[in-house]
């Protein structure tokens, strides 16, 4: 089984290419997907978030309220920390059931946003990187996700700087020009997990 880290800076256009590579038969994980399932309605981890941070991080309808738990933990790190030891556990479970449940010749990418922050590399067998000048992310950022200039240089200065995230990539793939030219990209990176895959 191939293990690949998949990462990029915000609006740099990782989903497209996790998409991509999923439907070329790659297993993807998105952890913060995940993330989101396991704190869901009915589930142990929503239940233990509430017992932790009592009933008002919940919407009227029983759902985690994500702004408003977001507005508690992030001002406060013990409670972030605490959020996290619910969360951080649920979320390594259900990777490793389905790590366990795909076939050993599985190339198994995980979208991991935050991998060069969390120093995530070592756990892969190969590392991606989706690349981007920070100009281009911030126009994306406004055009796809309404979000104000200020707002989106914020947020990339907070992550990993480019030159930080090239510095952990085995892969990269430019993410500067046209769609096509990002699908064959992305076919060539294809080509080579395969390769590297089959030579196990």
């Amino acid at each position: 089984m191939l293990k690949i880290g998949l990462t990029g800076g915000i609006g740099s256009g990782k989903s497209e290419v996790a998409k991509r590579l999923s439907a070329k038969g790659a297993m993807v994980i998105d952890a913060d997907r995940i993330a989101r399932e396991v704190v869901e309605p009915g589930t142990p981890g929503l239940a233990r978030v509430v017992a932790t941070f009592g009933e008002e991080v919940l919407r009227p309808d029983g759902s985690l309220n994500r702004e408003k738990l977001g507005s508690v933990v992030f001002a406060d790190s013990e409670k972030l920390a605490a959020l996290n030891a619910i969360v951080h556990p649920l979320v390594g479970e259900r990777v490793a059931e389905l790590q366990r449940a795909a076939s050993d010749d599985t190339i198994m990418v995980y979208d991991v946003p935050l991998l060069v922050e969390n120093n995530l590399a070592p756990m892969y067998d190969v590392v991606i990187v989706v690349d981007a000048p920070d100009d281009l992310r911030i126009r994306r950022l406004a055009e796809h996700r309404g979000m104000p200039e200020p707002d989106a240089k914020a947020r990339i200065a907070a992550q990993a700087t480019r030159e930080e995230r090239l510095a952990a990539a085995d892969i990269v793939i430019p993410n500067d020009g046209s769609m096509a030219e990002l699908d064959a990209r992305v076919a060539e990176v294809w080509q080579d997990l395969l390769a590297r895959a089959a030579r196990g």
